[in-house]
């Protein structure tokens, strides 16, 4: 290339970057990959620089850590980059990115609690993120705080900025939920360490072959199931499974988005094709739907040698719904001593198997008495802080602490925690805001907030959280209940315990007939 050419080059790149252009969309503009764009940047000496937000307004000077990158004036980085690295030794922590409906502010609670811890120590607290409406990203709860979206390119620049002067311990990934453990493998590849579990373990449970694998080895049921990449595949693994409903969803994604239970090969064929615009690089989950049981989550913390279990929570609906929109339980109320011993002896195996250092979450569904795993995350988990007020133990900060090589056997935390109360967990929903929103709960979360009733007894924690979540309980008025076909043998029950209580029942044609010959007073209205 000669001096000419090298120059307009690196003309033409450094108005991109200054206009906000990525290295993956000029990887897409140029047909090159997005190392190669990097490398090309560095050749011609573009790099970023860093900015201090101004706090304070321009009224009097701000130094405030808080920064941002641009291209503008790049050369006179001398006088221009206002972001010093320090000489101290140095740990990196994702976020989670702005937070959208469907995506907890849980996981800005697990980065603060391990800023917090950090600084503690001798290491300087570093963190990325770009919500400005975070705890994490207030200008005074880090060490230091760079406001970028959670890319490779812009954490590779931080990185090399930031080891210009002190060691970079590493970069933690795992309380930024999917977010940033998306990010995990490709900064482990550019040489980058990551902290706590590693991004190969992390790979093992979100790849589910692999970690099909090691529950076999291990002895742990799972639901039948497979991963898919057409609609061919799909209908062939449906009828290897035993038939509908199966439970549906893109692999590594957040929230569970576009996860649905299929009950025809009519809606399947939909799903893929939709499924596909999702995210077309990530192969289809599925699995057989076990319908009728109780889903169970567990919070735990391992060092990789013993397991700490913060919580089992027993959600309150039925397997199907999100966990995050779940209503749940702490300690359970409805699982047999047995039961509990099968949750607490498959999380230690499989948290050690997976050698999490870490926060690692699972979830379970128990059927007909058998103890299944639906999926493992080895990250901070949205009930991260809902078990840690339960219980009385951050688990986020005692998680910090094991990443930085504290044993849990030394911090007194071993085995499954022991609560003094009983905590309820109910989800708030934005459904008034949200004119036309579908109200009806599935795999995929639609919830914004939680509250939590803690009380001596079941009932009063669940009543409390349900004030909590503006959520008044009625004692008396009508009950309208309409349910499909396969769900009419349940519902008798129910509506007897309804009338028992004082409520008129008001129902559909066809759930009404059986409410009615099962002897209770029951009101038919028109379906809609």
């Amino acid at each position: 290339m000669g001096i000419m050419e090298r120059e307009k080059l690196k003309e033409l790149l450094l108005e991109c970057k200054m206009l906000g252009f990525s290295d993956v969309q000029l990887s897409n503009l140029l047909n090159k990959d997005e190392m190669e764009i990097r490398a090309l940047k560095k050749e011609l000496g573009i790099t970023p620089l860093y900015k201090m937000v101004d706090t304070c307004a321009a009224e009097f000077e701000a130094k405030t850590p808080y920064f941002y990158s641009c291209y503008e004036n790049i050369f006179y980085e001398e006088e221009q980059n206002e972001s010093n690295p320090s000489n101290r030794k140095k740990i990196i922590i994702l976020g989670s990115g702005p937070i959208r409906i469907g995506q907890g502010v849980e996981f800005d609670y697990s980065t603060v609690h391990a800023i917090m811890t950090l600084k503690n120590t001798d290491i300087e607290a570093i963190i990325i993120n770009n919500n400005p409406e975070t705890v994490s990203t207030d200008y005074d709860t880090s060490d230091k705080l760079y406001f970028e979206p959670l890319i490779f390119e812009e954490i590779m620049n931080i990185i090399e900025h930031e080891s210009k002067n002190g060691d970079i311990l590493g970069v933690i990934v795992q309380f930024g939920g999917q977010t940033a453990i998306n990010l995990a493998m490709p900064l482990y590849n550019a040489g980058v360490k990551i902290l706590g579990t590693s991004p190969q373990s992390i790979h093992l449970a979100e790849d589910r072959e692999e970690f099909s694998k090691i529950l076999k080895a291990l002895n742990i049921p799972q639901a039948k199931g497979a991963t898919v990449y057409n609609e061919k595949d799909a209908l062939n693994v449906v009828e290897e499974i035993g038939g509908y409903p199966i439970l549906v969803r893109p692999s590594y994604v957040l929230g569970g988005r576009a996860m649905e239970i299929v009950y025809s090969e009519e809606e399947l064929k939909d799903y893929m094709k939709e499924a596909v615009k999702v995210s077309p690089e990530h192969p289809i989950l599925i699995d057989k739907f076990l319908e009728d049981a109780i889903e169970v989550d567990v919070d735990a913390v391992c060092d990789g040698e013993d397991v700490f279990i913060g919580g089992i929570m027993e959600h309150i609906e039925e397997a199907g719904v999100h966990s995050g929109d779940s209503a749940c339980v702490l300690p359970p109320q409805n699982l047999s001593k047995e039961i509990i011993d099968k949750i607490v002896e498959y999380t230690t195996k499989l948290s050690k198997e997976l050698r999490v250092v870490g926060l690692i979450n699972i979830q379970f569904a128990i059927k007909d008495g058998i103890v299944y795993i639906i999926e493992a995350n080895p990250r901070a988990s949205r009930t991260i802080p809902y078990v840690s007020k339960s219980i009385g133990v951050p688990l986020a900060k005692i998680a910090t602490k094991v990443i930085i090589g504290h044993k849990l056997k030394d911090m007194g935390y071993v085995g499954l925690a022991k609560g003094k109360y009983v905590s309820v967990k109910e989800a708030v929903f934005p459904f008034q805001k949200l004119p036309g929103v579908d109200p009806v709960l599935s795999p995929e979360m639609k919830s914004t907030g939680e509250a939590i009733g803690i009380d001596t007894s079941f009932g009063k924690a669940y009543y409390k959280a349900q004030l909590s979540a503006n959520m008044r309980i009625p004692t008396s008025g009508k009950v309208f209940i309409s349910v499909k076909d396969k769900d009419k043998k349940h519902i008798l029950e129910i509506a007897r315990e309804f009338k028992e209580l004082g409520f008129n029942i008001v129902s559909t044609k066809g759930t009404g007939e059986i409410i009615r010959e099962g002897g209770i007073e029951v009101k038919i209205v028109k379906k809609i």
